[in-house]
């Protein structure tokens, strides 16, 4: 196959993505509520670790010397996983990695697949890829399915889909499976989901699953779900295959702790996810392949402003947090991994594409407060800002008004007088000057009252004030 397999995909503009789902007010804001709730959670499971910060510290410390050795550490669990029983691969890009894995189905007659949820092949776009071979594929995590069977990518990596609510899920069965007409409740919706997905399982030629940590010293790896489904869909078939990004390495086998810990805390606030199943080579009878892939990641590990990116470990808790991705939705990205840590990976990778979603960023740094492995994320969106516009990817826009504001910010006179003007004409300027079409950034927000006097005139009049009241009357003169 060639590299047109890969889908080529037009230049995202995060606000013109973003205003169809800030259209519908009524989504946006129980979206908002939802993926804080969520937050609230991971607060509160924080709390009750006295030792939540030296947890974090040492994530970031372990994470931090796995990519200053990272080749090393590549070729031990790939030395590991071989004496385990298990076939390592090396895929350089996304491409070569779809590849790989047609290939390995295809030497087993492999026609149908069972998926648990990997954001890699995602990213890579594997099952599209494979569906044109005539592969089917089924992604058996409960999100993941809702999403394929609507035709769309997740909008959280780890809530694909957050932003649909549970009327939606019930046309969708409805129409799809059959379920009864206006069924909204969940408990009956999932047992519909469980019923049709069982038989994908019983049917499945092989199970495809996502690397949550892998493990130098042992070659052994883990997956981390709720409802079981990456057990069940490996179990059955003969063939697994684990589809790893080269990043997601721990040294040995004692720091797993640590990141099982942090994860689902910081994922969905629980105390651990309910299921962290451990692979140590094929089972018996069986055959597991290991898809090690790049993708741009040894890139990015040279660049030593965003390496920390790669410290990553997808709980999502950025997303939770960060009041852009909470208004604006998932799909508002236009990328596999969304919210402030896609914002740094996407244009880090593509900046002419994504040049955009570093500038979907209020730099609040609550992003940076929740990671669980210490990512400075506000500081490296920022670092981006600079960087885009330096190698010419900022928009024309935003270049005039730049330069016209450093104009007046470099003469003290300028902006005094231009902050004169606009207090006196803003008063008594008709609204629809203010508010009309070409005010992009007045569709969403209202601007305050203008103040009659500046900050500089208060300050001198309450100064003034302070020196009258302070000077001695004619009775206290001797």
């Amino acid at each position: 196959m060639s590299e047109s397999t890969i889908p080529v995909l037009p230049m995202v503009s995060h606000a013109d993505l973003a205003r169809e789902f800030v259209g519908n007010e009524n989504r946006a804001h129980w979206h908002d509520q939802a993926l804080w709730f969520v937050r609230s959670k991971r607060d509160r499971m924080m709390q009750l670790l006295p030792e939540w910060e030296d947890l974090r510290r040492h994530a970031a410390q372990i994470k931090a010397h796995t990519l200053s050795r990272l080749p090393d550490y590549l070729e031990q669990f790939e030395l590991q996983a071989n004496r385990l029983g298990a076939h390592v691969h090396w895929a350089s890009d996304a491409v070569e990695h779809n590849q790989i894995v047609a290939k390995i189905l295809n030497q087993h007659g492999a026609k149908r697949v069972v998926k648990s949820k990997s954001m890699l092949t995602e990213e890579c776009h594997l099952n599209p890829y494979l569906e044109k071979l005539g592969i089917e594929v089924v992604d058996t995590d409960l999100g993941e399915w809702i999403v394929q069977l609507r035709g769309e990518p997740p909008s959280h990596i780890v809530l694909p889909a957050i932003h649909i609510k549970k009327e939606e899920v019930g046309e969708l069965f409805h129409e799809r499976l059959g379920s009864s007409l206006g069924a909204t409740d969940p408990v009956y919706l999932t047992n519909v989901a469980r019923n049709h997905l069982r038989d994908d399982f019983l049917r499945a030629d092989a199970g495809i699953t996502g690397v949550n940590f892998a493990i130098a010293e042992t070659g052994g790896f883990v997956v981390c779900t709720n409802e079981g489904n990456a057990d069940l869909g490996v179990s059955l078939p003969r063939l697994h295959i684990a589809c790893m990004g080269i990043e997601k390495l721990i040294p040995r086998a004692q720091d797993l702790a640590v990141f099982l810990r942090l994860l689902a805390r910081s994922a969905t606030g629980q105390p651990i996810t309910t299921y962290s199943s451990h692979f140590h080579g094929p089972r018996p009878g069986g055959e597991l392949h290991i898809v090690l892939v790049d993708n741009g990641r040894s890139e990015l590990r040279q660049n030593e402003k965003y390496r920390a990116a790669l410290q990553c470990i997808r709980c999502g808790a950025c997303m939770n947090t960060c009041p852009v991705y909470r208004r604006s939705g998932g799909h508002s990205y236009s990328t596999a991994v969304p919210g402030p840590i896609g914002s740094v990976l996407a244009p880090a990778k593509d900046p002419h594409r994504y040049s955009s979603l570093p500038h979907a960023c209020t730099l609040c740094g609550s992003c940076t407060d929740v990671c669980p492995v210490r990512i400075p994320l506000h500081h490296q969106l920022l670092a981006l800002r600079g960087d885009l516009a330096k190698n010419g990817h900022l928009a024309w826009t935003k270049r005039i008004s730049m330069r016209l504001a450093s104009f007046v910010f470099q003469r003290p006179w300028l902006y005094r007088f231009g902050a004169a003007c606009a207090r006196h004409v803003g008063r008594w300027t008709p609204r629809f000057l203010v508010y009309g079409p070409w005010n992009k950034w007045g569709k969403q927000r209202e601007i305050p009252p203008l103040p009659p006097q500046s900050f500089q005139q208060l300050y001198q009049i309450h100064k003034l004030n302070d020196v009258e009241s302070n000077r001695p009357s004619a009775g206290d003169v001797p």
